[in-house]
Order: C-alpha cells, then sequence, then structure tokens
C-alpha cells in the first residue's frame, strides 16, 4: 500500500507532552515551534490517508488543516478542513445556490482569493518600483537588484 506524505496544520503550538502523545498514535515531525507537523500514512489515495489522519489524530491534535506535501500529477494539492457544523451548512447552502458541489465551490474560492492576492501583489511591487525608479535610473536599479539577489543572506530577516 503507498504512502502520502501528509502536512499537519495545527491552530495552536504542542507542548512536547502532547507531541510525544500524538507520535505514539502516528509517527510524526514537527517544525521548530511545533505547529506544522509531517506525517507519512499508508492508504490508497490522499484522501484516504487524510481521512485516515483526521480520524486518528483528530481527538489528540488540535489540526487546522491537512494537505498533501507533494502536489499531484495535475500539480494539485489535498486540502482537507474540518468546517465546524454551522459553517459547514452555509457552505453547502451557498454552493447548492451556485450549482457546484462544496468541495468545488471552495476550490473556486480559493483560486480566486490567490489570484486577487497574486495581483494586489504585482499592484504593490509595481508601485514599489515606481517609487525607486522616481529617485534612480532603471540600470543603477536593474543592478542593485541583481546584487541583493546574487547575495546569500547570513541570517533570516524578521
Amino acid at each position: 500500500m503507498p504512502h502520502h506524505a501528509l502536512e499537519i496544520v495545527l491552530t495552536r503550538p504542542l507542548s512536547l507532552a502532547a507531541l510525544l502523545r500524538a507520535a505514539r498514535v502516528l509517527p510524526l515531525a514537527a517544525n521548530h515551534d511545533a505547529t506544522r507537523l509531517m506525517a507519512l500514512v499508508p492508504a490508497k489515495t490522499p484522501h484516504r490517508a487524510a481521512r485516515r489522519l483526521r480520524h486518528r489524530l483528530g481527538a489528540r491534535l488540535p489540526i487546522d488543516v491537512i494537505t498533501t506535501h507533494y502536489p499531484d500529477a495535475d500539480h494539485k494539492v489535498l486540502l482537507n478542513v474540518a468546517f465546524p457544523p454551522a459553517t459547514h451548512a452555509v457552505l453547502e447552502a451557498a454552493a447548492r445556490r451556485t450549482q457546484q458541489t462544496p468541495e468545488r465551490f471552495v476550490e473556486l474560492a480559493l483560486h480566486r482569493a490567490l489570484a486577487e492576492h497574486a495581483d494586489q501583489e504585482t499592484d504593490r511591487l509595481d508601485r514599489a518600483v515606481r517609487e525607486l525608479l522616481a529617485h534612480s535610473t532603471p540600470a543603477y536599479l536593474l543592478a542593485s537588484v541583481g546584487h541583493v539577489l546574487t547575495r546569500l543572506p547570513e541570517r533570516p530577516t524578521p
């Protein structure tokens, strides 16, 4: 049976004791502040793996989201979110009004939100470059950007 790499995003950091208790049920790897975990889950499909993980660890961990760590052949990542009942009911009603499944409704909403974010980021960078060009020439700006991109930072900036 294949194993699927799943990432678990938690609503709050775990204590070491809580992480060790959960790791007795399923081997886990945690990031530095225990807000994100990785697990390898045996299952026929990524959907079943996410369901199995939520079933086994859902009562033990404050799971917010489960995602597949690697995109599938269509470059998509599985997103497994357990909504509270009231939110789920609103989501189902909205999906029904648009004649879509709740999954498709959420998928399209996420695509729209990501596209809007990308547009806003492009606009923000465009304004920043225009401001820089007001005080410099394109050649100096390009040379500076190239210089910054080729230097490796000694430590991450806060």
